[in-house]
Parts: structure tokens; C-alpha cells; sequence
């Protein structure tokens, strides 16, 4: 491996590939859009007062750093590792999604663009999408999976409060997968006036090496914490992953400390076992073509697409970033998959030692370290990023534990 890379941070290279992974699989239209947003973010990385704004309303309108939290009772509960939360459902808007989205809106207005599209699938890069466009005055349209409007309603409403326009998608599944087609349909569309902020670590190049770069400000922040807190690196970090981008933020500044684990968590759904019900993508997958990008994707025989699933929208997709499939392949980082009833198990759990109500992505996540804490000593430290908050997860929560919230109890709760 060594022989390979001298650095795992050095990718991707000129072409946007991963090894085999990553590069750029769109129609000619796009191109030019493609390279010009490349060419742009290029001078936007190496100027100053780029990174002087991003780090100002990271602050002051994010309110970063997000806290690093010792989780001292699931700590104790579980026995075991110590156990710290990198709380970014803190962030404005409630996810890590707004770290990414304030830099691609900032990289718009460089490019003149006055329309802003998005996919989002939880609803959380919509919501985000649709607060910075409201902060800079520019149109937003996001594309939403039809089964994710009627599981993620709350978020929805906040987009729509937000002044955006939510185009549900009733294609496929009419999930996240299916809510990209269209958001790139709409970019060929619409190419002199429209930005597409993609909200995760996929699609063509540079966007899975811009989202990340975005992201890793998760990451940066978790060692300079850490090292306050402990004086030293975490042993094993943790994140979910659909597409991931908030895995690759709090990977990405780790790679090369070869000392520290690095676990990524798909949702195995009702299972890997069972076909088209789960959407862990390294564990079930094989290498294709999606959204741009050539990456490990759910698949059938004849190179179709599969729908796959998930309790968690955020987490309902087919295939997984380009970078994490060249982890997995250059075996620098480990993946699992968690089912939807371990991660309701560990929403549940985290909700009654800590009082902190998670999302159900890094629910998967927390369900992992409650397999491994407890066979790990205590002075092993475990970071887990707790990417999302649950409100937007209440209702679809709710109906997996039997809870009528139309019932007597729902309507006076409170």
C-alpha cells in the first residue's frame, strides 16, 4: 500500500479518479460547466479571502466548532471505551450539510450563477440549500424523492418557509437516487444560469474532492479538540456514510495517522442478506457508473440499478462516494453495515443516557460503537460523529415504535 500512495491525502489526480474510482461521466453539455467549476474552485482554494469568509460565517452563522462531547453515561452503560460525540447536529439548520453547501453558494456567487438547484434526500441538504440562498437572495429549487416528502414533511415545510421550491420526484423509488436524475436533468436544462450544489462526497469530478475538502473542517477540529481533551488522537473514529460526506469530513484529516481506526457504517436496512433491502453498497456492491461518477453501486446482473433501503432517507442510496470505495479497496478504512432495527435500538438509547435526540444516519454509526465499546478498554478512545439532529426523524421514528401521534397521547404530548 505504502508503495501505491506516499499519501492517502494526495488524490484525486488531475482527471478526478480514486485509482479505478471517481472521474467524469457526463454528456457534453455539462463538460464545459464541469471544468469551469473546476477551474474556479482551483483559484478559490488558493485565495485567502475565500477562506476568510467561509471561516467567518462558519463561526458567526454556523457556529463552529461544533463541541466535542464526552458521552460519560452511554459511556458507563455500555462499559468499555470511552466514548466522545463530535456534536455537528449542533450546526445551524441541524446536520453537517450547511459546512459544504456555504462553500459551493460562496463558489456561486464568484460564478455569477442566480439559480441554485439541489437533491436532498433526508431533507437536510435541502433545508441547508434553501437557508444560504435565503441569506444571499438567490432562487432555489430542490429535488426531493416523493417517498422522502412524506417521511422527511417537517423538513419539507422548512424549505418552503425558506422561500424554496420543492419538486418531489416520483420516478424510481422516489428517493434520493432518483431526486439526483432530475436535479442533473434540470442542470442540462438550465446550464447559463444554474449551480447544482451536490450535498454529498459523489457525482463528477471535482465534486466529491470539493465536498470533502469542505467537510473537513469536521475533522480538523475533532484532532485539535481531542488532543486539548486527551493529549492524543482518538484510537477509532466512526461515521455514517450514504453518500459520505460527513464520514469523509471527519476522515479525511485522519488518513494519514496510520494509528487511528477508521470504521464507515452503511445502512444494511432489513438486512444484506436480502436483496434490494438494505443499501450498503461496499458490502453487497460492485464497481459502476452513477451520477457521474464510477464508484461500488447496488446492482443487478445485467448492470441495473437497484432501488435498495433504508429507515433513513439520508442513507437510502445505491452506491457510496468514490473516495470511500478506494478506502475500502486500499483497505485504509473498515465498513459495516447496521440494520434499521439496531439503529432504532441506538436511538433509543442515546436518547435516554444523554438526552440527545439523534437523526437516524448517525444512528447507525452510534449502533456500531455499541457493538464495539464494550469489548475495548476504557482507555481506548471511540469518536463517533453525531452528523444530525432528529427532529426531521420524529414521525418515521414514531411509526417503527408503534406511537400513534394523531392518538390522545400524540395530541397531548407536550
Amino acid at each position: 500500500m505504502d508503495d501505491l500512495f506516499n499519501s492517502f491525502m494526495a488524490g484525486p489526480d488531475e482527471d478526478g479518479r480514486f485509482g479505478q474510482f471517481g472521474g467524469r461521466f457526463v454528456s457534453e453539455t455539462l463538460m464545459p460547466l464541469i471544468l469551469e467549476l473546476q477551474r474556479q474552485y482551483e483559484i478559490a482554494k488558493d485565495d485567502p479571502e475565500f477562506w476568510a469568509e467561509m471561516d467567518a460565517l462558519w463561526a458567526d452563522y454556523v457556529g463552529r466548532p461544533s463541541p466535542m462531547y464526552r458521552a460519560d453515561r452511554l459511556t458507563e452503560r455500555l462499559g468499555g471505551a470511552t466514548i466522545y460525540m463530535k456534536r455537528d447536529e449542533l450546526n445551524h439548520t441541524g446536520a453537517h450539510k450547511i459546512n459544504n453547501v456555504l462553500g459551493q453558494i460562496l463558489l456561486a456567487r464568484r460564478m455569477g450563477k442566480t439559480r441554485i438547484i439541489a437533491e436532498t434526500g433526508a431533507g437536510q441538504h435541502g433545508v441547508a440549500t434553501a437557508t444560504v440562498c435565503a441569506k444571499f437572495g438567490l432562487q432555489c429549487v430542490v429535488y426531493m424523492g416523493a417517498t422522502d416528502v412524506e417521511r422527511q414533511s417537517p423538513n419539507v415545510f422548512r424549505m418552503k418557509l425558506l422561500g424554496a421550491e420543492v419538486i418531489p420526484v416520483t420516478s424510481g423509488r422516489g428517493t434520493l437516487k432518483d431526486a439526483m436524475n432530475d436535479a442533473l436533468r434540470d442542470w442540462v436544462t438550465n446550464v447559463r444560469e444554474t449551480f447544482y450544489c451536490i450535498g454529498t462526497v459523489a457525482g463528477p469530478h471535482p465534486y466529491p474532492a470539493m465536498v470533502r475538502d469542505f467537510q473537513s473542517v469536521i475533522g480538523k477540529e475533532a484532532k485539535a479538540q481531542l488532543m486539548e481533551k486527551e493529549g492524543r488522537l482518538p484510537d477509532t473514529i466512526i461515521a455514517a456514510i450514504g453518500g459520505g460526506s460527513n464520514a469523509m469530513g471527519l476522515f479525511f484529516p485522519f488518513l494519514d495517522d496510520r494509528e487511528v481506526r477508521i470504521i464507515g457504517v452503511e445502512a444494511g436496512g432489513h438486512g444484506v442478506d436480502q436483496k434490494m433491502e438494505h443499501c450498503a453498497s461496499l458490502t453487497g456492491g460492485r464497481p459502476g457508473v452513477l451520477h457521474g461518477n464510477r464508484t461500488y453501486l447496488l446492482q443487478d446482473d445485467d448492470g441495473q440499478i437497484l432501488e435498495g433501503h433504508s429507515i433513513s432517507a439520508g442513507l437510502d442510496y445505491p452506491g457510496i462516494g468514490p473516495e470511500h470505495s478506494w478506502l475500502h479497496d486500499v483497505g485504509r478504512a473498515e465498513y459495516v453495515a447496521i440494520t434499521d432495527k439496531e439503529a432504532l435500538e441506538a436511538f433509543q438509547l442515546c436518547c435516554e443516557t444523554e438526552g440527545i435526540i439523534p437523526a437516524l444516519e448517525p444512528c447507525h454509526a452510534l449502533a456500531h460503537v455499541m457493538k464495539i465499546a464494550p469489548g475495548l478498554p476504557a482507555s481506548h478512545i471511540i469518536c463517533m460523529n453525531m452528523c444530525g439532529r432528529g427532529d426531521k426523524d420524529i414521525f418515521t421514528v414514531a411509526r417503527a415504535f408503534g406511537f400513534d401521534m394523531d392518538g390522545p397521547v400524540g395530541r397531548d404530548a407536550g
